[in-house]
Parts: C-alpha cells; sequence; structure tokens
C-alpha cells in the first residue's frame, strides 16, 4: 500500500512538472504573457521539474528490475516445471518397466505426435510403433492416449492418480431443497 501512495505521488509530482514546461513553452509560442513571477520561485519551479522528471527516471528503472526480476523468476519456474515433468515421466515409465524404445514412442505420444509421425521419427513402421503403443497402454493400465495423457496431468495438477476411486456418492445423502 505504502509502495503505490509512493508512486502515485511521483507520478503527481511528474504531471505537474510536464504541465509546468508545456504550458509555459505554449505561452511563450502563441504570445501570451501571464503575470511576471519571482525569479526565486520561478527557479524553484524548474527545480521542482528537474526532480520530477528525475523521479520519474528511478521510478522506471525501478519498474524495469522488478519485471526483470519477476521475468527471471516465471522462467525458473517453467524450468523447474519442466524438469519436474521429465522426472515424473522417467518415474512412471520406470514403473512401468517400458523397454527403451517404448519408452521413445510413449514421450512422442505424450507430445501429441501420430503413429506416423513417430514411425518416421524413429525409422521404423507403423505397425512396430502400433505394437509398441499397445504394449505402453498394457503396460501404464489404460485403454488409450487421451488416459495416458491424462495420467500425468493428473499428477502435476495434485498428485491423485486416474485410477484412483470415485467418491462414493452414497455415504453421504443429498439434502432436500424448498423450491420457491
Amino acid at each position: 500500500m505504502r509502495g503505490s501512495l509512493i508512486v502515485l505521488l511521483i507520478l503527481l509530482i511528474q504531471a505537474i512538472c510536464a504541465f509546468f514546461f508545456v504550458s509555459d513553452i505554449l505561452f511563450s509560442v502563441l504570445g501570451i504573457y501571464a503575470h511576471p513571477i519571482a525569479w526565486q520561485t520561478r527557479e524553484f519551479l524548474e527545480i521542482g521539474a528537474a526532480v520530477g522528471l528525475i523521479l520519474g527516471v528511478v521510478l522506471g528503472g525501478i519498474a524495469l528490475q522488478r519485471f526483470a526480476r519477476e521475468s527471471w523468476q516465471a522462467r525458473e519456474k517453467l524450468r523447474r516445471a519442466s524438469g519436474a515433468f521429465m522426472e515424473l515421466l522417467e518415474e512412471r515409465f520406470a514403473d512401468w518397466g517400458l523397454t527403451p524404445a517404448e519408452r521413445d514412442v510413449a514421450l512422442f505420444a505424450i507430445k501429441g505426435m501420430s503413429t506416423a509421425e513417430i514411425a518416421s521419427l524413429r525409422s521404423t513402421s507403423e505397425g512396430t510403433v502400433k505394437a509398441q503403443t499397445n504394449a505402453i497402454y498394457r503396460k501404464a493400465g489404460v485403454t488409450g492416449r487421451p488416459q495416458l495423457l491424462s495420467l500425468f496431468i493428473e499428477d502435476l495438477m495434485d498428485g491423485s492418480p486416474i485410477n484412483a476411486p470415485a467418491p462414493d456418492l452414497e455415504a453421504e445423502p443429498l439434502k432436500s431443497r424448498k423450491v420457491g
């Protein structure tokens, strides 16, 4: 809250400074002469305007530094999440006892590649890839690619596996509502 007030104060000072400089130039260009002010007052106004501009530069630098720090933190979180996902994949693949070839196929399938694309990347036939994906699904206990992917999404979201039993809806009776 205090930081916001300081920023607003600096912005107010900058607005006053901008008004002072722009009005001074416009009055000169348009030939409008205002009542002269004492030179000391004018000097104080110019000093205040210069201080306002300096505060603007400082505020811009602080904002830029904050943005750079937040950007670095976001990139670091993304890097960690990516690493965590790869660790999760490797852990699951090991639990299922996938062969190195099946690991490659599973990774490509999770990335969303088609059977033909995977076969092309692995320099093998589509039939081989289909056999490997069927073996992966069998070892993982799923029936297809969407369920395979959902295993990892569930783990990343809350750690609960997809094969967890559904909550018992009969154990908690529904409360009746009056419709009015």
